[in-house]
């Protein structure tokens, strides 16, 4: 779904994205960077996550992400927010495919774009990490010989980071996100205003 014109003229449109698990299309990655692209922008800084062929000595024939959508959105659209609090950004866009990703192809791809080049790039990669650590999207590798569910380092870590700083709090994982009824019939694509 493309954003809108009143979408693209806003500086603090975000554009979060996950694609339908049935669809085999690919990320329309030129879309994505056409959207965080602002005559003000100095720089347009991504990221794009792709199928390896190979892990661990064991051929990759393809990967399966299944998600809770619902959260998932909300978790992007929070990481969103949250390189906006922490950069000078003015566009942000990030898509996950969902279901089946061959080799070679793109599974997430994040664009951020900012006046100068340095909030870009580390936006880029905060927002990945995030992603990575934190939304409920689940990999499964499919080998020649066998599948496993991956585990991210970066949730492990995060996970244990707010163990360690929620001690005092009584929260084992950091924060939490509530879904309600009506956000469960969410659509794939959702456009947050910077929140």
């Amino acid at each position: 779904m493309a954003a809108s014109e009143s979408d693209k003229n806003s500086h603090s449109a975000d554009l979060v994205e996950l694609l339908d698990p049935t669809s085999t299309a690919p990320i329309d990655i030129a879309r994505l960077v056409n959207y965080v692209r602002d005559p003000a922008a100095g720089a347009i800084a991504t990221f794009e996550g792709t199928t390896r062929d190979t892990f661990d000595g064991r051929r990759v024939v393809e990967l399966r992400y299944e998600a809770y959508e619902p959260m998932a959105i909300k978790r992007l659209a929070a990481t969103c927010a949250a390189a906006r609090e922490k950069w000078q950004l003015i566009r942000v866009a990030v898509s996950h495919r969902l279901g089946v990703v061959p080799v070679g192809e793109a599974s997430v791809f994040v664009a951020a774009s900012a006046v100068h080049r340095a909030d870009a790039m580390e936006a880029c990669r905060y927002v990945i990490d995030e992603i990575k650590a934190g939304v409920p999207i689940w990999k499964k590798e499919v080998y020649e010989d066998g599948e496993v569910w991956k585990e991210n380092k970066e949730f492990f870590d995060s996970v244990g980071a707010a163990h360690d700083s929620s001690r005092k709090k009584g929260c084992c994982c950091g924060s939490k996100v509530r879904v309600t009824a009506e956000e469960e019939k969410v659509p794939h694509t959702h456009h947050t205003n910077g929140v």
